[in-house]
């Protein structure tokens, strides 16, 4: 039966050779499919089509997700009535039995590592757990093998899989990790990745990970990201938070935002796109994280993990995640930003990142390789390789409200109650009750600053001192008629506290301000308007 979509043969302008099927359960395993794809989808004489099983419970998203880089989904009942070169799948479950072409499938994450209950465990199987993507409750259809190659990217995967489904070990194939190959890539572009997130200078860089599952360490704590956030001072960290897209798609987006509002209010980057991460990965100085993949990738590229949730209990023992959980130092509650600025990785550990992959580096040669066989199509002259990843255009949120303290030149400035410290708030902050008990009062910028200031010194009558951007630089006012406009800082949220300080020692104001804040050198240039 000739291929009918996305449109019959004889309406398309490239006449390619062959039909590669992209099957994609979740956005998760779109993700991992979208790193491999590039390597034969540039091809002219491959076409491309996509189509989802209906199998996840995390299904919702899928859509919106690749049709956002413009890819529909060919429905499935259509598809599987068609016969196509080659498949490719990231994830395991449906009735891929049914696919008319060789299937391929790739991990979605970090090897096979996680225990998965699918409630119909056979007798025979006793006590022992189905590992996903290991076990035969995924790899076979009525006995028989379901993928043509079973993709793995180091030999003790192999080693498991015998253990655990010996019938599929003949379509084991081992071509390296696609994703750990592309983030060691990226290793060059770290410093690009962090001015993108906007570290400055040497800010000490948290990335916040979490897998989904009431295990995990969003699960074990949804409050975790805004406690820890709210622990470090916000010019010697920038913090990161990447989690898991089926916690999204499983409570609804939506509702996610809700609950990680308090996040963002401790300036907390809530990284906007499920494949940001690695970016993030690439550029951070420690990760926080648990039984996850990016916990594991993060280790492999060097960096220092810390543990918020061990589940022993959800991994399979003999895995590299498992070792990685015996191995890795857990988080602790006190003298964090100590911790953080200390953590190193444990040489212990190496053992458990060597697990990754057996051929570093090679993934794209070896996929490549298979690809074309099955396809039975030479390669190009010129193979494809991964792409880069691309730079991470966030913005980290300023938080609404600070406590902030001035000692001497030297400024610290929190997201959360600090004893001998004043409260700050702008405007735009969400909580009136903040506004109302605020030393400072922190505006955008108005048409009419002065008028402004004037203003919100009049409503706010606990509030000393007033501030917001005016032409090239900043205004502030006190309640006592003092009117300073000052320039020369990429920091002018903390120049108002330090004239609120100044003014409460009965300070003179000098032309040129010097601080510190975070470790970094700031200076602001005064000038006192009188009359």
């Amino acid at each position: 039966m000739p291929l009918s979509f996305p449109v019959p043969r004889r309406w398309r302008t490239v006449p390619t050779e062959r039909t590669l099927l992209a099957v994609v359960h979740n956005v998760t395993a779109a993700t991992r499919l979208l790193d491999v794809l590039p390597l034969f989808a540039g091809d002219p004489r491959v076409q491309v089509v996509f189509t989802c099983p209906d199998s996840s419970a995390f299904t919702r998203g899928t859509r919106e997700y690749l049709a956002a880089r413009g890819i529909p989904l060919e429905p499935w009942e259509d598809v599987v009535a068609e016969d196509f070169d080659w498949a490719l799948a990231a994830s395991y479950g449906g009735e891929l039995h049914r696919i008319r072409a060789p299937l391929t499938v790739l991990p979605h994450g970090m090897g096979y590592n996680k225990f998965l209950e699918t409630g119909n465990r056979k007798p025979e199987t006793g006590n022992r757990k189905p590992v996903f993507g290991l076990s035969e409750q995924w790899l076979l259809h009525n006995g028989e093998v379901i993928a043509e190659h079973h993709v793995l990217s180091h030999p003790e995967q192999l080693t498991r899989l015998r253990q655990y489904c010996p019938e599929a070990a003949d379509h084991a194939v081992i071509a390296g990790d696609s994703c750990l190959d592309r983030l060691r890539d990226a290793r060059e572009l770290r410093e690009s990745y962090r001015q993108a997130l906007g570290v400055t200078g040497e800010q000490t860089l948290v990335l916040i990970s979490s897998t989904w599952g009431h295990l995990s360490s969003y699960g074990s704590g949804p409050d975790l990201p805004a406690r820890i956030a709210q622990q470090l001072p916000l010019d010697e960290f920038a913090v990161v938070l990447a989690l898991h897209p089926n916690i999204g798609q499983g409570h609804y987006p939506w509702q996610l935002k809700m609950w990680l509002q308090d996040c963002e209010r401790a300036g907390v980057i809530v990284l906007p796109e499920e494949d940001l991460w690695q970016p993030a990965a690439v550029a951070a100085d420690v990760t926080i994280g648990d039984h996850g993949s990016v916990t594991y990738y993060s280790a492999c590229l060097g960096t220092p993990v810390l543990l918020a949730a061990a589940p022993h209990e959800a991994v399979d023992p003999d895995s590299p995640v498992a070792a990685l959980l015996r191995t890795a130092p857990m988080m602790t509650s006190e003298n964090l930003a100590e911790q953080l600025h200390t953590a190193t990785q444990p040489a212990d550990l190496a053992a458990a990142t060597a697990l990754a992959t057996s051929v570093p580096g090679q993934s794209a040669a070896l996929l490549t390789d298979l690809g074309y066989r099955t396809l039975k199509l030479p390669p190009p002259a010129q193979p494809a390789g991964f792409t880069a990843f691309p730079l991470p255009r966030v913005q980290r949120p300023e938080p609404g409200a600070q406590w902030i303290q001035v000692r001497g030149d030297e400024v610290t400035r929190l997201t959360a109650f600090t004893p001998d410290a004043h409260l700050v708030v702008h405007v735009d902050g969400p909580d009136p009750r903040l506004l109302r008990r605020a030393d400072i009062v922190l505006g955008d910028r108005f048409p009419d600053p002065g008028r402004w200031i004037a203003l919100t010194l009049a409503e706010f009558p606990g509030c000393e001192w007033a501030a917001c951007p005016a032409g090239s630089g900043w205004l502030a006012g006190s309640r006592d008629g003092l009117v300073v406009s000052f320039t020369g800082t990429d920091l002018p949220q903390a120049v108002p506290s330090l004239l609120y300080a100044r003014d409460s020692l009965g300070l003179d104001f000098p032309e040129q301000l010097p601080f510190t804040a975070g470790g970094r050198k700031h200076e602001a240039q005064l000038t006192v308007h009188y009359g």
